[in-house]
């Protein structure tokens, strides 16, 4: 078990950004993954493929590599039979990556990949906030005792589960990052803006707050400029977009991005003010290379204006470009919701900005 409490923030002091890695399921099934399968099980049956995927990452130039256990609390692993071997799969995640990583001669960092539990929370759902935060604090442990620097929450849409994920994970003293799939319109399913992460960071005191996952490399860059509006300017901000966007080819899902694309939004993200940078579905070692050359060559400019994103990286959903416009507004202290926009809360319910 690492028995160190915190390895990123003095890597942080030393460095303007440090590089995460990629993608673990989609290149998993380039090693033979198959649909339904889970990806948690193949740290016990296929450890050195797991090795391998993490390998290329840290060779591809990657401070951060995320374990292969976004999918293990119980509530998942029930799904394959597996609900009571979440200790040893998510110990076997972290030590396949802490060996890699202790390889490098280098610092690489582990983070503890931990995803949603699948279920719906108190007070929409059935799963109690309580039950949640024990499971993950039990996936949480056998990260740290494995060897993880620092537990990694995904994917979020809620506010509920991420505060259970948040509570789980300080059991074990790590540091704690968290991530939102802003995908709908420029919040998550489940209504949450860049805005209320913005506050979790601040109530929760995150080692790094951000967005992964997505709909694409454009929305993902408007999101960390709402979230850098958002946020106090010490917030250590994390960028892992989709390479591109998904597209079905051949029988197969494909994602459109190229390494020319990723290394943009590096560079994009990194002016935006995220200092953790990274990909998420799609992205391969390959183009996690690409992106490390580009970041290393880019002289820091000004965050990205709007019109700049969509020129080089596409479409920006309505729903990001009115939160930042509201976000600019209220930091130019005028007075928001000029335009009277919809807006969601966190529940999914609309609502009406006030005119």
């Amino acid at each position: 078990m690492n028995t160190s409490t915190d390895r990123l923030t003095p890597l942080l002091a030393e460095r303007p950004w440090l590089l995460a890695d990629g993608a673990t399921g989609s290149n998993l099934f380039e090693r033979g993954l198959l649909s339904g399968d889970a990806p948690e099980l193949w740290n016990d049956v296929h450890p050195d493929r797991i090795a391998d995927l993490h390998r290329s990452f840290v060779e591809a130039g990657a401070d951060i590599i995320l374990t292969n256990s976004f999918g293990g609390t119980r509530y998942r692993l029930k799904l394959h039979k597996a609900e009571d071997r979440v200790g040893e799969l998510n110990e076997k995640a972290a030590r396949i990556a802490r060996t890699e990583a202790d390889k490098a001669g280098r610092t690489v960092l582990v983070g503890g990949s931990i995803g949603p539990t699948g279920e719906i929370l108190e007070p929409i759902g059935t799963l109690s906030i309580d039950a949640a935060r024990v499971a993950f604090a039990e996936q949480a442990v056998a990260l740290a005792r494995g060897g993880a620097d620092i537990l990694w929450i995904e994917t979020m849409s809620s506010v509920e589960e991420t505060e259970a994920a948040i509570a789980g994970a300080r059991t074990t003293g790590l540091p704690v990052v968290a991530t939102l799939s802003f995908d709908t319109n420029g919040r998550t399913m489940m209504g949450v803006t860049p805005a209320d992460l913005a506050g979790l960071h601040s109530r929760h005191h995150l080692a790094a707050c951000g967005s992964n996952c997505g709909v694409g490399p454009s929305e993902l860059v408007a999101c960390i400029v709402n979230l850098a509006t958002a946020s106090a300017p010490d917030a250590v901000l994390v960028a892992k977009a989709n390479c591109g966007i998904p597209q079905y080819v051949d029988g197969a899902i494909r994602f459109n991005g190229t390494p020319e694309l990723m290394a943009q939004y590096a560079c994009m993200s990194l002016d935006a003010g995220a200092r953790i940078i990274g990909g998420c579905c799609g992205t391969s070692p390959h183009h996690l290379k690409v992106m490390r050359e580009a970041l290393e060559r880019h002289v820091r400019a000004p965050s990205p204006d709007l019109a700049t994103i969509e020129a080089r990286l596409g479409t920006i959903s309505t729903g990001a470009t009115a939160q930042l416009r509201g976000e600019l507004d209220r930091k130019a202290g005028a007075a928001p919701g000029a335009t009277g926009r919809r807006t969601q809360n966190r529940r999914g319910q609309k609502a009406q900005d006030p005119a």
